[in-house]
């Protein structure tokens, strides 16, 4: 995209050439009125957005977006007085803004992405996520990035445009959360007994809840063994230290039951003539 920018000089010179001091003089004042009024205005603005319940980075933005559109219809009006042409000055300044939307596409669709995300909040800072493809603890949401500390020390900056586009989980959003304990055991083991087994010792966990009570299934028949999953809820900042300990403790009681976990094989059986 071209711009003439000769045509920029033409309509300053045409302005220029007819100025006398007492024009001069008269968009001065002009000019100084339209600051107090601005002035006064960010003042309303400031007063408006106290009371209103948004959030402290897009009352920023917000003010800051009304602050120059104020200043450029001031400008306008100052430039009128001045017998500047007002209307190809604007196109111009049109054409202009729309080259450099163009060359800034991706940090404006990152700054709409911040914003959304501001607006929305599909998420707060210190909670834990999954968003494209990273899981994490909200660390900064931020107008152009959002940043994750990851559960190993790592700090993850995700572009606000990939995180609106992409698939949130929020697993800190409620109050509870279901652990999901996965198992296999023989085929030779009762699948009441390995049910009860696992029930009691979700039950017995002290940071597990009575209500929704433990639960045990069967979820598959495989070559070498039957699939088991115990379900139980804790709270949510307990899920983890809830999850390794049930991890860490199936094998002894599958072991004091007599239970026994497989693992893939093949039976092999010799038949005699």
């Amino acid at each position: 995209m071209s711009i003439d920018t000769s045509s920029i000089g033409d309509i300053l010179t045409t302005g220029i050439a007819g100025l006398t001091l007492a024009v001069v003089l008269k968009a001065v004042a002009v000019a100084v009125v339209c600051l107090v009024i601005i002035k006064l205005l960010l003042r309303v603005v400031d007063r408006t957005l106290s009371r209103v319940s948004m959030d402290n980075t897009l009352k920023k933005l917000l003010r800051a977006v009304i602050k120059v559109l104020l200043l450029f219809v001031g400008a306008i009006v100052v430039m009128g007085y001045l017998d500047i042409p007002v209307t190809s000055l604007v196109a111009v300044l049109s054409v202009i803004g729309l080259a450099l939307s163009l060359a800034v596409q991706n940090f404006l669709s990152n700054v709409a992405g911040g914003l959304q995300l501001i607006a929305s909040k599909p998420f707060e800072v210190g909670d834990f996520v999954e968003v494209g493809g990273c899981t994490g603890t909200v660390a900064e949401i931020g107008l152009f990035y959002t940043k994750l500390n990851s559960a190993d020390n790592k700090l993850v900056q995700l572009p606000n445009s990939a995180i609106v586009s992409a698939n949130i989980i929020n697993y800190s959003s409620e109050d509870m959360r279901r652990v999901d304990v996965n198992v296999t055991a023989s085929y030779d083991s009762d699948p009441e007994l390995v049910r009860k087994v696992l029930t009691t010792l979700a039950g017995e966990h002290a940071l597990t809840v009575a209500t929704p009570a433990p639960e045990a299934h069967v979820t598959a028949y495989q070559d070498s063994a039957i699939a088991y999953v115990l379900r139980c809820w804790c709270a949510n900042g307990d899920y983890w230290r809830v999850y390794f300990d049930l991890m860490d403790s199936v094998k002894s009681a599958f072991d004091k039951a007599g239970i026994e976990m497989t693992y893939p094989h093949v039976n092999v059986h010799m038949m005699e003539k």
